[in-house]
Formats: C-alpha cells, sequence, structure tokens
C-alpha cells in the first residue's frame, strides 16, 4: 500500500461519521421524504398536512376541512378533528405539539387508539413540512377550551412551550407555513393541482366537506367546495362525464372483511383506454399494488365466468385476457386497513400480500351478483369487452405482417427514415417532421451521428376515433410505430426504445398545430409511458428572422420581436439614422410565380427601421437546411418542450373533447375559448 493511500485509509475514522440530529436528515435528503424538490415535492407539503386531517375525517372527529392559499407563499390549513394534544409528552418531556412538529416518527398513528386506520404511518407528514419551511405557525383548539399557539423556524421551535392565546369555539387544528426557498427551487403553487386534489379526497371520505380558497396577490380571489354523499359512486360518474356509458348502472361494492375495508366502483365506457384509479387509507397508489392486482383478477375471472354461463363466450372462443378487460375500464379501488405496508413514503404502491386475497374475494363476490341482477348491463360491459379481444386479435395479426415486412434497421424502413449511424438510443433522436419540404431539409441540416429524420406523409388518423388494428394498418402511423421500435399493445416494451427524444416538429401554424394534436392523442393513448418517461418533445422552429447588418436573430414570438425591434429602433434613433414609415401590408402573390400559393396578411402596421430586414416564417420549409439547424435542431441553441401529463385525467378529458366522436363537448370548448384566441392563422 502507498503512503498516499496509508494516510488515506487513516483518515477515515469516527469523525467521518456524521450524525444528523432532529429534522436535519430532512433538509440533507428531501427526496428520501417528499419524493424530491421539485414541484410535485412543493405541492406534497400540502397533501401531508391535508392528509393528517382527512385521517381525522376517516376515524370519525372531522368534518370540515379549509385550505388557504395566501400571498407570499404561504399555505394555512384548519379543520375541525380533535387537535393535536399539547400537554407534556412522557418520553421527550417536552410539549406534545413540539414533538410531533420536530421529531421525526411521531405521531398517534403506531398503534393504541389514536386512530385506526391513517394514511400516515411513518409519523413524519407534520414534521417534514417544518423541516422544509421557513416556518410553521401551529394553533391548536383544545379540548379545555383554549387556543393553543406555537411557532417554528426552519425545524426548530421558537418557544419553550405552547402558549395560550384565546378562548375555544369547538376543537382542530391550524397549521400555516411558508416553503423555503432554498430548499425549493421554484415555489409555485398550482390551483388546479389542489382542487384535483382535494375533489378526490373528498370522493374517497363521504360526508366531509373541503374548501379551498385563493386570495395571492398575483391571482383573482376564488373559492371552491366539495361535499360528496355519493362516494365513490359520483367520482366514477364524474370521471366519465361526457362519455358514453356502456352500463348505465355502475358497479359499487363495499365490505369489510378482517379489519380491512374494500370500497371498489366500476364502470365500462367507449373509450380505448383505461381509467384505473387505487387508493390505501385515501392515499393515491399511482403505482399499483397488491389492492389493485386483486381486483383485476377477480374481474377477469368473474367476466369470463359470467360469459361463458349466458352463452356471450362460445366454447370454441378463447377466454377474455385482462388486456381485453382494460379498454374502456373506469374503475375506482379503495381499502383501508390498519397496518398498511407502502413502498417509499411517497407511497406509490401498496405492498400488503393479504390485501390482494380480500380485494379480489370481495370484487368476485360482489361482481358476480351485480351481473346476475343486471343483465342488460352485463350483456353491454361483455359486449364492449367481445369487440376489444376481436380487435386486439386483428390488431396482432396486421402488426406482426407490418413487422415482417419492414426491417428495424437504418434506410430500409418505411416512411423515408433517415437514420442516424450511433446505436447508442441514449443519445439519439428522432424527428417526426411535417412535409418532404421541411424533411428534406431536416435531413440535410441534421447532425447524421445521433439525428434521425421520418417525414410525414399524407392524412394522419385519429386515433381517438379508431381502433388498434386500424392504426397498425395506417401508412402514416406505421413507419413511426416500427422506427421506435417498443412495439404497440401487448407487446410494448419501453427497453426497446430506439430514440431517447422523439420530436414533433411540425409549422407554427393552424395545420401544424392539427399535426401536433394528433401526434399526441397518437402517443398519449398508444404510447404512455413515452410521455410520463420523458422522452416526447415539440420542436419551437423561430416565427421571425431579424437582421441588422452582420447581427441575426431568431425569435420565437411576437414579444420577442417587438423587444428586439425596439432596441435596433433606440439604436437608430441614438445615431440620428431612423426612417419611420407606418403603414398597412398586404403581399400579394402571382400565380404564374410557380410559388406555393400564401395567405394573405392585411393591416399589419409595421415600422421601417434603416438598416433593419424582418422575415416572417410560415412554415418549416422556407428555411434552408442551415437555417433549420441554428434555429430548431442545435441542442446548443434550439428550443423545445418537453411534454408532460400533470394531470392525467383532465389530460384525457380534454383528449375526449378535442378529439372524441362526440361534437356538443368540442363545440362548447370552441365557443368557450374562441375570444381568448389572437392571431388566428385561417
Amino acid at each position: 500500500m502507498s503512503e498516499k493511500d496509508t494516510k488515506k485509509k487513516n483518515e477515515y475514522g469516527a469523525s467521518s461519521i456524521q450524525v444528523l440530529e432532529g429534522l436535519e436528515p430532512v433538509r440533507k435528503r428531501p427526496g428520501m421524504y417528499i419524493g424530491g424538490t421539485s414541484l410535485e415535492g412543493l405541492h406534497h407539503l400540502i397533501w401531508e398536512i391535508v392528509n393528517n386531517s382527512i385521517d381525522e375525517a376517516m376515524a370519525g372527529y372531522c368534518e370540515n376541512i379549509t385550505v388557504r392559499l395566501l400571498p407570499d407563499n404561504v399555505i394555512e390549513i384548519e379543520d375541525d378533528g380533535r387537535g393535536i394534544p399539547v400537554e407534556k409528552h412522557p418520553q421527550t418531556k417536552k410539549s406534545t405539539l413540539e414533538t410531533v412538529l420536530t421529531v421525526l416518527h411521531a405521531g398517534g398513528k403506531f398503534g393504541g387508539n389514536g386512530y385506526k386506520i391513517s394514511g400516515g404511518l411513518h409519523g413524519v407528514g407534520i414534521s417534514v413540512v417544518n423541516a422544509l419551511s421557513v416556518w410553521v405557525k401551529a394553533e391548536v383548539r383544545w379540548n379545555d377550551g383554549k387556543v393553543y399557539f406555537m411557532d417554528f423556524e426552519r425545524g426548530k421551535p421558537k418557544m419553550k412551550e405552547p402558549k395560550v392565546i384565546g378562548k375555544a369555539q369547538g376543537t382542530g387544528t391550524k397549521i400555516t407555513f411558508q416553503a423555503d426557498p432554498l430548499i425549493f427551487p421554484e415555489i409555485k403553487y398550482s390551483w388546479e393541482k389542489i382542487l384535483a386534489y382535494l375533489r378526490q379526497q373528498s370522493y374517497l371520505t363521504q360526508g366531509v366537506s373541503i374548501k379551498i380558497y385563493d386570495t395571492r396577490e398575483d391571482t383573482s380571489e376564488k373559492s371552491y367546495g366539495f361535499l360528496f354523499d355519493g362516494g365513490l359512486v359520483s367520482f366514477i360518474k364524474f370521471l366519465n362525464r361526457g362519455k358514453e356509458v356502456k352500463n348505465e348502472m355502475p358497479f359499487y361494492a363495499k365490505k369489510e372483511v378482517d379489519e380491512t375495508m374494500v370500497e371498489i366502483a366500476m364502470q365500462y365506457t367507449d373509450s380505448y383506454k383505461e381509467h384505473v384509479f387505487s387508493f390505501a387509507n385515501n392515499i393515491a397508489t399511482s403505482e399499483g399494488g397488491m389492492h389493485e392486482a386483486g381486483f383485476r383478477a377477480a374481474l377477469t375471472r368473474a367476466i369470463n365466468a359470467y360469459a361463458r354461463k349466458a352463452g356471450l363466450l362460445k366454447e370454441k372462443e378463447e377466454n377474455f385476457t385482462a388486456e381485453d378487460l382494460q379498454e374502456g375500464l373506469t374503475a375506482v379501488i379503495s381499502v383501508k386497513l390498519r397496518n398498511p405496508q407502502f413502498e417509499g413514503q411517497t407511497k406509490a404502491k401498496l405492498g400488503n400480500g393479504e390485501v390482494r386475497g380480500i380485494v379480489s374475494s370481495v370484487t368476485s363476490e360482489a361482481l358476480a351478483e351485480y351481473l346476475e341482477k343486471h343483465p342488460n348491463n352485463a350483456k353491454s360491459i361483455i359486449s364492449k369487452v367481445s369487440l376489444t379481444s376481436k380487435a386486439r386479435l386483428a390488431a396482432r395479426a396486421a402488426k406482426d405482417a407490418v413487422i415482417r415486412k419492414g426491417a428495424l434497421e437504418g434506410m430500409t424502413l418505411p416512411g423515408k427514415l433517415a437514420d442516424c449511424s450511433t446505436r447508442n438510443a441514449s443519445e439519439s433522436e428522432l424527428y417526426l417532421v411535417e412535409g418532404d419540404s421541411a424533411g428534406g431539409s431536416a435531413k440535410q441540416g441534421r447532425n447524421r451521428r445521433f439525428q434521425a429524420i421520418l417525414p410525414l406523409r399524407g392524412k394522419l388518423v385519429n386515433v381517438e376515433k379508431t381502433t388498434l388494428d386500424k392504426v397498425v394498418k395506417s401508412d402514416t402511423l406505421k413507419p413511426i410505430i416500427i422506427a421506435l421500435g417498443v412495439g404497440i399493445g401487448d407487446s410494448f416494451d419501453i427497453a426497446k426504445l430506439r430514440y431517447n427524444k422523439i420530436i414533433i416538429m411540425a409549422d407554427a401554424d393552424v395545420d401544424g398545430a392539427h399535426i401536433r394534436t394528433l401526434l399526441l392523442t397518437f402517443f398519449y393513448r398508444y404510447f404512455e409511458p413515452l410521455i410520463t418517461g420523458g422522452h416526447v418533445y415539440i420542436a419551437q422552429p423561430p416565427l421571425y428572422r431579424i437582421q441588422k447588418g452582420k447581427e441575426v436573430h431568431y425569435v420565437y414570438n411576437d414579444a420577442a420581436k417587438d423587444k428586439i425591434l425596439e432596441k435596433f429602433k433606440a439604436q437608430s434613433l441614438k445615431n440620428k439614422a431612423v426612417e419611420v414609415e407606418v403603414k398597412e401590408k398586404k403581399e400579394e402573390e402571382d400565380d404564374s410565380s410557380g410559388k406555393p400559393e400564401q395567405e394573405e396578411e392585411g393591416g399589419v402596421a409595421e415600422e421601417k427601421i434603416a438598416g433593419v430586414s424582418m422575415q416572417r416564417y410560415k412554415g418549416l420549409g422556407e428555411m434552408n437546411p442551415t437555417q433549420l439547424w441554428e434555429t430548431t435542431m442545435d441542442p446548443a441553441t434550439r428550443m423545445m418542450i418537453q411534454v408532460k401529463i400533470e394531470d392525467a385525467e383532465a389530460a384525457d378529458k380534454m383528449f375526449d373533447v378535442l378529439m372524441g366522436a362526440d361534437v356538443e363537448p368540442r363545440r362548447r370548448f370552441i365557443q368557450t375559448h374562441a375570444k381568448g384566441v389572437k392571431n388566428l392563422d385561417v
């Protein structure tokens, strides 16, 4: 061993081991407790406090919860539950209120009679909020008729014990906090996101009233309230609003087995996508778990059994698969159990093995009874499932034929794919380009090593109005499916993705927007993991090229254009060399010129500045390969929008409205938003 290595070895000792005390671990590694410091993690602070109030409601002690968004990014959450105890804690010798807010894994959820059922099992919720906030103020209306107050700064108490600040009317808790900008790079609360979460919680907790107020300085004051006595059935109807339902009477079951309460609601629609939401103790389990697995197994078994018995599935026909039962399914699965075992503090997946059998037995028994009692609804469900099964088999045959005919390498791929030379998927990009003209420029301007170009030809299929077998036969979508390499439907495997970035590049006009919408619908319906995995982007080509001498600016919106022109104008005025000419501009096209017909642009007032030329790009085809590379394809200078699904439910609803078969919701949407459209290209 060298002298250097020996020295390093000797330096590693007891002093190298860092011990974090109190709430220091939370500030050091916030991702372990709230999943990260992104906007998702920021909102998780609200969920932690709200979930405490929901736990009180589930225990039968809380009827009202209020959330307020206040100026300076302050959040206030109040309930009329039992309140947090204020007397001295026997272990910590400090007030219980201080203990709960400053000690990890302290709470009434580890046993005893505090909570039979709760969403918080680690006891870190409110203390984590305290650790990650600039300050927290806690008010408790206790059962002795007094209001107690205690405040904290970055997790540390500012007073030795709670002080009495008034007389209490009833009991409850009010927590007010301001998230710490030292922890969160961006502090911006979403009204829509909070509204969706509180609505969801209200559906899951019958009888609790939840109100939200927004009084922030930069927003117009607004308020909303939720109180649903219909529970999960109301939730299902809300999720399926505007859709054609198959079983008009939703399936609903509720039963307690071995101290585990199971509640399920289900309904089928004409949609091609499933919407299954699962919860454990009102915590959304976005990655599913044992309760969801139990439901799916029972659903497949019960539907097949009834279809055989009723003669709706012939003897020679194969049983429906779990995949057949997914299309058009809307279901909410809620379990409430004493000791939930979640994977991770963010509770994305339920791991209790015993829950699978409990949910499966409850679903099987109740669904068999439902199908027998409601034969018309049963027939509608099985008719939908049968069509899905036939489409799946047809799609598999069509897809296999497509794969057999098309190689998965290089220039032989259908659709004029100009592939990249690298085979390292992590660094490669696929541009889906509108039209042959733009496709030609993109092929010449690209970096051939890692950028592939696929020009889109012909009319794109609206997948919202067609089936999978027709999608894989489509001349426009088939090349994309093969180029991606991940398969489709039951053979989808994201590990086989050939490109890390899939970039939609279309003109910045109405036609381009329509193409983007059709492609996004296609990706959302059949390749959602590509979106959630951060692989889908929208290119942002510039609208203008502004040049003065050797100085060239590419700008992407009118505001940026005006800013550049103002700068050049100021320079010209300074040099006393400005010529201002305001005139009505109208382009006239000569049909004999051989150039493509362009739309007229009338009534545009422009200031002519000496030495400044400006070009307005009507489409990608107007840019030469060098310009396209510099503005839209060069990773060092390009602007792109990463496609995300902030709210899957809202996204799905919007796709239904914009691309679905029902015209009326689309007409209402256009009427509502038409006045807000600027610079419409018609």
